[in-house]
């Protein structure tokens, strides 16, 4: 039986489609994939990002765990608040997970990773720790929404006291902080905007989910599915786990090399074979793709090249660009004439540099 958030008969409420994503019943669109994709472009979109997995990290020990336990170097992390895009790597330099770490002290770091690799993060985490003075406490208890869009700020902004909305208006990028809500309920506002919009991912006790839902959506903010927060977070050219990387992939071959810090002597899970990696040379790279032809690209297409053939990984059509575009690996090399194979036809493709659209726009070069 698939898990549920606390938002999901608000969700049934207000007409979405309920699909199964990763043992979580959850919204794929509310009517329209392709206007709730325009309005975080273009105005402003919430999603219900509940099931994430929040773990806070607490202990006289928390930071150099985390040097040892992902790829970046969580010393970036000096001002509280400062978050910091990075991956777990297992021995092999395989990526277990890519995930967001928050310094809030240096006795608490948070951690939000991905649902669907809850259970072997945690395990993972666990496994690392032992020798480290750190307490590892999951937080099921917290729900999060995403709010996303050019407008998605000051809307959430209008719900807030002239206080909490200064501090809020004042938070930089990958920036995070607490503040009071509507009827006093404690946020903790996250500025990293994963679809390539500014806004907030907005984590919440579980009780004022549904409270701050309501409100955000009467101050104009329009609820998106599943549909529109993949089709965004890949013209923005970032990764999902499971479908562009898993623990076979390296970092260097899922486009994530700028989340590895090699400098320094640091030892992390993964760097002796990352740095053997590196030495034997990558084999394989990260590409974008964009099919100016009719036609969709498809997770599993295969990617003729005259470095070799490779695979599409993430593929979809892009509503700002009118066009399919797609993340593929392929032979590390010069690559040539791309091609793709759809059903025994070999159509040209643009190979780009993603992201393929940002703040709104479509990026240049695309």
């Amino acid at each position: 039986m698939s898990q549920v958030t606390v938002l999901n008969a608000t969700h049934r409420a207000m007409g979405a489609r309920m699909v199964d994503f990763g043992g979580w019943d959850m919204p794929i669109h509310y009517g329209s994939q392709i206007e709730e994709h325009h309005a975080v472009r273009r105005e402003a979109g919430m999603f219900d990002v509940s099931h994430m997995t929040v773990v806070d990290l607490r202990g006289g020990q928390a930071r150099e765990f985390l040097r040892f336990l992902v790829a970046n170097n969580v010393d970036k992390l000096k001002k509280p608040g400062k978050a910091l895009y990075t991956c777990m790597l297992n021995p092999a330099g395989g990526v277990v997970d890519d995930l967001i770490v928050y310094f809030l002290s240096e006795q608490w770091f948070r951690l939000v990773v991905n649902a669907a690799t809850r259970e072997n993060d945690l395990a993972w985490i666990a496994k690392q720790v032992v020798g480290f003075d750190v307490e590892i406490r999951e937080r099921p208890e917290l729900a999060m929404i995403a709010v996303q869009g050019p407008q998605a700020r000051d809307r959430l902004h209008s719900l807030l006291s002239t206080q909490a909305a200064a501090r809020a208006q004042a938070l930089g990028k990958f920036m995070a902080a607490e503040v009071s809500g509507p009827d006093d309920m404690p946020l903790f506002l996250a500025r990293t905007g994963y679809t390539g919009e500014d806004g907030y991912e907005v984590i919440v006790p579980a009780e004022h989910a549904v409270a701050l839902w309501n409100a955000l959506h009467a101050a104009g903010v329009r609820p998106a599915g599943l549909g529109a927060r993949d089709t965004l977070r890949l013209e923005a050219g970032m990764p999902l786990y499971g479908q562009d990387m898993d623990e076979s992939v390296s970092p260097f071959e899922a486009g994530l090399a700028w989340t590895v810090a090699m400098d320094g002597d640091r030892d992390f899970v993964g760097r002796a074979a990352l740095q053997a990696q590196l030495a034997a040379g990558v084999p394989r790279q990260m590409i974008g793709l964009v099919l100016d032809e009719k036609g969709v690209l498809r997770h599993g297409q295969t990617i003729r090249s005259q470095a070799g053939d490779g695979e599409v990984l993430s593929g979809t059509f892009s509503p700002t660009l009118g066009k399919a575009i797609a993340m593929a690996r392929v032979p590390q090399g010069e690559l040539g004439e791309v091609r793709v194979d759809i059903r025994g036809r070999e159509i040209p493709v643009r190979v780009v540099k993603p992201p393929f659209a940002r703040d709104g726009a479509i990026c240049a070069g695309i």
